[in-house]
């Protein structure tokens, strides 16, 4: 028998250790005196089971069924199509996710005591696993990631009052989790409104935790001396790439500072991967700035800090959308942690993380967008006071270090409901082995 505060089981649609948030959020619960179960996506290469840090990992395959948008598609029937494959493909990958950890939760908590059932979302299909254990005497934690019928709406550009079934299923499970949760985490103000309001729920019981960067990795490193060689201002971007995430825009922008105001003195390295990356590719190939930029995809993070260590401006190229407008993205606090100057549209949480360290642009004017480039790119002196403005901020009341108080806050709250604690604070109970 070993004391602990308790025993958790997270599930998360991501691949473990990779998700930065999720990351965090177990290794704080570690140090907390929790036991740390988490059950994720995997790449192929990569051990079913495993420990990091302290928290134990099971892995499932990571299975990817139909590239789920293709806005490039012109004709009627090709939009169709690919509505109906990228449908066919969310319902098998997240029932595939979700019955998988059916399974493995069940042989996970057959060998040691489970208190506390973690769901981050998407899918927002793993309340149907929360309410098994409900009935059995478990919390249940939903931590709220994305707004699922927002990114439905930003994803596949739909707009008007007639929204859909799809849409309305959405909102429907999303209240649902919201219901069967004991404690709600949100990521920011928005969605912790959102939530109160659409779930009816109890404030008290919805906690911010917000996107921190842990400054222990997060942090400057030498720069990469091929970047650096090449004696232009580098650009950087780092994130999803999938249709609502505006690296088009930022493609466009930086087609529009090539051939619209004659600056050719940049490159741009854009880091990450997602639905949209191919088409992305054929974006920068046809407006013609190929030599401009490169694509990294999925790289390991000594690299990522690198690249981004090396970069002169940061760029967020999210654009204004249901989703966009009240979220809050990891990218924006390690650039800030990082001391580098961003170029951003104007979104309201955006615009509440980033403060002073970044210039606004009007949202989705892509050659506003290359104007701010250009701006920063002819002012090494602003760039330096933005990007100091920006660390300072990020050490003040931004860095992971302090925000995850809130998270332990919210587990007291879920294991005696009212009651919160000091992070020096342990309610100890004891864990079966």
């Amino acid at each position: 028998m070993k004391e602990s505060a308790g025993s958790t089981l997270l599930f998360v649609e991501n691949r473990y250790p990779h998700d930065p948030r999720v990351r965090n959020e177990a290794t704080a619960l570690v140090a907390a005196g929790y036991r740390v179960t988490v059950i994720s996506l995997r790449a192929k290469d990569e051990p079913s089971h495993a420990f990091f840090d302290g928290v134990e990992a099971y892995r499932i395959p990571r299975i990817t069924l139909f590239n789920k948008t293709n806005r490039s598609v012109q004709t009627f029937h090709g939009r169709i199509l690919t509505a109906c494959k990228s449908l066919i493909g969310y319902l098998v990958e997240y029932s595939y996710f979700t019955l998988g950890s059916l399974f493995i939760s069940m042989y996970v908590c057959a060998r040691q005591r489970v208190d506390i059932i973690h769901l981050n979302n998407p899918p927002d299909t793993l309340w149907t696993i929360a309410a098994l254990y409900k009935l059995l005497g478990k919390k249940v934690v939903f931590d709220h990631h994305d707004l699922s019928p927002e990114l439905y709406l930003s994803r596949y550009g739909i707009k008007g009052e007639g929204k859909g079934m799809i849409y309305r299923t959405l909102l429907l499970l999303e209240k649902i989790n919201l219901k069967i949760a004991d404690v709600v985490i949100a990521t920011n103000e928005s969605y912790r409104a959102s939530d109160i309001r659409r779930g009816n729920l109890d404030e008290r019981k919805v906690f911010i935790v917000r996107n921190g960067p842990d400054l222990n990795r997060v942090r400057l490193t030498a720069s990469d001396e091929r970047l650096k060689s090449m004696n232009k201002k580098i650009l950087a971007y780092i994130g999803i790439m999938g249709p609502q995430d505006g690296v088009d825009y930022l493609i466009r922008a930086l087609h529009h500072l090539v051939y619209g105001l004659g600056r050719t003195d940049f490159y741009c390295v854009l880091i990450g991967k997602g639905d949209s990356l191919e088409s992305l590719k054929t974006l920068a190939h046809d407006l013609k700035i190929d030599e401009h930029v490169w694509f990294t995809g999925f790289i390991p993070d000594a690299d990522v800090i690198r690249y981004l260590s090396t970069a002169d401006i940061c760029v967020d190229p999210d654009p204004s959308s249901p989703l966009n407008d009240v979220s809050t993205w990891i990218k924006i606090m390690e650039y800030m942690a990082l001391e580098k100057p961003i170029v951003t549209f104007d979104l309201k949480e955006t615009r509440f993380s980033a403060g002073d360290a970044a210039l606004y642009v009007r949202p989705n004017d892509e050659e506003g967008f290359a104007q701010a480039i250009v701006t920063l790119m002819d002012d090494a002196e602003l760039r330096r006071q933005m990007g100091k403005r920006g660390r300072e901020r990020v050490e003040r009341e931004l860095h992971w270090g302090i925000v995850k108080q809130n998270l332990l806050d919210a587990y007291a709250w879920c294991l005696t409901p009212g009651k919160k604690r000091s992070a020096s604070e342990v309610v100890q109970r004891q864990t079966e082995e």
